[in-house]
């Protein structure tokens, strides 16, 4: 039961609404306690009327028992003219155990005496000090037992606790209505919702349409409509990147075979005659062997994710000498300057054909957005912050649109470039991830856009004043 909304709607009202009584118990048993005194005072008072309207005050034995049992007390003295006056008396059977003067009683003291009663209260006899009614003297005094009066109070408090469950039980089955009306059955049309939706998640009649009039279960269903519009997004591009992974992947199938033919090829081309064929051989065969690499991950890309990568301690400056050297075959009729400010003999632990290809990348794209500008410029460096290796890849570009850096990291997304795929900058910062780093836009802007590669630092070592590569400047001049 209390497993439920509504048993623990019940069990709560209950509980909250005798919390609530409890609160006011005890005045208002203390209320009928003073109550119940005075009431006793005012019968003592009407008694002692009937004796002083008699001859001589004096009444047969009989009619004096009878006029204190009526007023519930043992004696009644009253104080008038400055005198005080027994009235009416009978035999005490006990010593008076306390005196309660109703005169100046405060709303503390009413409340303390009403709880020793109920707590400690028993057989003992008390006195009673009140004020006559109607000017009948300055004081009137009754002695009486305690039992009746506990027996009362304790009788009324019952009584109480009792209408009080009575009302915490109505209270809380007209909560419980309530709740059910207003809460429960839109809670379980939005669980039916839910439950329908991810039974055909790709109907997009099954998406909620809000249309509870309270504002929080409105606000609750907007938010899941919108969520299940971006679930059923991402699940369709999910289903498209499948479809283009195998594609890709049985394209890369057969662009292996053609690969392995032209680097067979190539290899004869290091005994040419030829001086510039001879020296762009090894670089030729070199791309030739990276691009039989990505294809051999891309067929498994199409099964899995990124293979796990694969560190090792590389030459850094080599590595920016490779990447600058592939793109400048690949755009030589191009002019741009690249710049390797990675110091000479820094050296990186790292997987060395992924970080290419994050490099490659980042260059390339890089490269793409200066294509109609003349005084172009790429760099790469390196430094070290705390334990981490920073590679700073950085252009001289127009900078980056602003639709672009929202979408930057996400594939078929970020890219800015007409005919691009958004894949590169997605690949790249994946492969970072994989080995523990990131990659972040550090800045961009007209003067051009800078990238950070964070990568945990294990075994880097920069001699102290970079160099820049010889090699690369005499070609950008060239072009």
């Amino acid at each position: 039961m209390f497993n439920s909304l509504s048993g623990r709607v019940i069990a709560l009202t209950i509980i909250f609404v005798m919390l609530a009584e409890i609160l006011i118990f005890v005045p208002t048993v203390a209320r009928f306690r003073a109550d119940y005194l005075q009431e006793r005072l005012e019968r003592a008072q009407i008694a002692s009327l009937s004796i002083l309207a008699t001859p001589n005050d004096i009444i047969a034995p009989e009619l004096e028992e009878e006029l204190l049992s009526n007023a519930g007390v043992t004696n009644i003295v009253l104080r008038r003219d400055f005198m005080r006056e027994l009235v009416l008396t009978s035999p005490m059977t006990a010593q008076i155990g306390e005196t309660f003067d109703l005169r100046d009683a405060t709303a503390f003291s009413l409340i303390a005496d009403a709880m020793a009663l109920i707590v400690t209260g028993g057989d003992r006899m008390i006195r009673v000090i009140g004020l006559p009614v109607q000017g009948g003297g300055t004081a009137i005094e009754i002695t009486l037992p305690e039992t009746p009066l506990r027996s009362a109070v304790m009788s009324y408090g019952v009584r109480v606790l009792g209408l009080s469950l009575l009302i915490s039980v109505i209270t809380a089955a007209l909560l419980l209505i309530a709740a059910n009306r207003f809460i429960g059955r839109p809670i379980q049309q939005m669980v039916g919702q839910i439950t329908a939706f991810r039974e055909d998640f790709q109907n997009p009649d099954r998406i909620i349409q809000p249309r509870s009039s309270l504002r929080e279960f409105r606000s609750a269903e907007e938010a899941m409509a919108l969520m299940q519009t971006q679930l059923v997004s991402a699940l369709k591009q999910k289903d498209r990147l499948a479809a283009l992974g195998e594609a890709v992947a049985k394209i890369s199938h057969d662009l292996r075979n053609m690969l392995t033919t032209a680097t067979l090829m190539a290899d004869r081309l290091e005994s040419s005659a030829d001086p510039a064929v001879k020296r762009t051989a090894p670089k030729l065969i070199g791309s030739l062997g990276r691009a039989v690499n990505l294809c051999e991950s891309t067929l498994s890309f199409g099964r899995a994710e990124e293979a796990k990568p694969v560190p090792r301690i590389i030459d850094l400056h080599r590595l920016v000498e490779d990447v600058f050297g592939a793109e400048l075959l690949s755009r030589a009729d191009e002019g741009c300057r690249f710049r390797n400010e990675v110091a000479r003999g820094a050296r990186i632990e790292a997987d060395p054909e992924q970080l290419y290809r994050v490099l490659l990348n980042l260059v390339r794209n890089a490269r793409q957005a200066m294509e109609h500008q003349s005084d172009a410029t790429i760099s790469i460096s390196c430094s070290t912050h705390e334990a981490e290796c920073r590679i700073i890849v950085s252009d001289t570009g127009p900078g980056l649109p602003t639709k672009a850096i929202e979408h930057l990291f996400k594939p078929f997304q970020g890219s800015h470039r007409r005919g691009g795929s958004g894949l590169g900058l997605a690949i790249a910062a994946e492969l970072v991830a994989m080995h523990g780093g990131r990659l972040e836009l550090h800045e961009t802007s007209t003067a051009g856009t800078t990238f950070h590669i964070h990568l945990p630092m294990r075994d880097l070592r920069l001699v102290p004043k970079p160099d820049i590569s010889p090699l690369q400047t005499p070609i950008a001049k060239d072009r």
